[in-house]
């Protein structure tokens, strides 16, 4: 059974946002600080993290960041707060989506149910074959998921890794945000917001030496971005 931790500081979200997801079939971990959020974690298996950004003693900023240094399971924040500016700050620092409260139940559990499903499919090791992409320096194993640039490894979250995997395996084809878009989360990219923007600049942070003079991921303007044949 896939488990979700839920981690708000108000306890009838909480309990909403369980009540919600164990119809769905999900075991339920909660929590109501970001410290709290931490020891469930180092004792129990997570497939998803639902967070809230403001919270007492630890925040879902801080405590995201602390989640990376040791997991990619998927993060999705919950945030009152509508700015761009939070939600942009919560996709850097390692956050795959985010919804905004009060949000409707029906888009949460779709939420939830399509970055479980990503992360497990991402994870499984029952791979047909061994696939290696080699662009220059940067390798990709995606029968282990380990991107190395240099001989160094790259931490990716899932969603992350999924777009460098796309790109590299089509070297020189330019992508749009939208194509982007409709290829990672398989839906129509109606309306779409920059949440895909975020994750490539992120990408581009972490495999470029220098982000403003990448190797690698080229932007080609007014079109879309592609990985560079090398």
């Amino acid at each position: 059974m896939d488990k979700v931790l839920i981690c708000d500081d108000e306890k009838e979200i909480v309990e909403a946002i369980s009540v919600y997801l164990s119809q769905e079939g999900f075991g339920i971990l909660k929590a109501y600080d970001g410290l709290e959020a931490l020891e469930l974690m180092k004792k129990e298996s997570v497939s998803l993290v639902l967070l809230d950004i403001m919270m007492p003693r630890l925040d879902g900023i801080r405590t995201a960041v602390k989640i990376r240094e040791f997991s990619s399971v998927p993060i999705i924040f919950l945030s009152a707060k509508s700015e761009d500016t939070d939600k942009v700050l919560g996709l850097n620092i390692g956050a795959d989506d985010y919804i905004t409260k009060p949000f409707n139940p029906l888009e949460l559990v779709a939420r939830v149910k399509s970055q479980v499903r990503r992360y497990t499919t991402l994870g499984s090791m029952r791979k047909e074959s061994k696939s290696v992409y080699r662009v220059g320096d940067l390798v990709i194993d995606d029968q282990t998921r380990e991107v190395t640039v240099d001989g160094e490894s790259i931490r990716l979250t899932p969603i992350e890794y999924k777009i460098l995997l796309l790109l590299v395996q089509n070297p020189g084809k330019v992508f749009s945000i939208r194509q982007i878009y409709e290829n990672i989360w398989n839906e129509d990219a109606v309306g779409v917001d920059n949440t895909a923007a975020v994750h490539i600049r992120h990408i581009r942070e972490k495999i470029e030496i220098n982000p403003k003079e990448p190797r690698y991921l080229k932007v080609v303007w007014g079109v879309g971005y592609k990985i560079e044949k090398l």
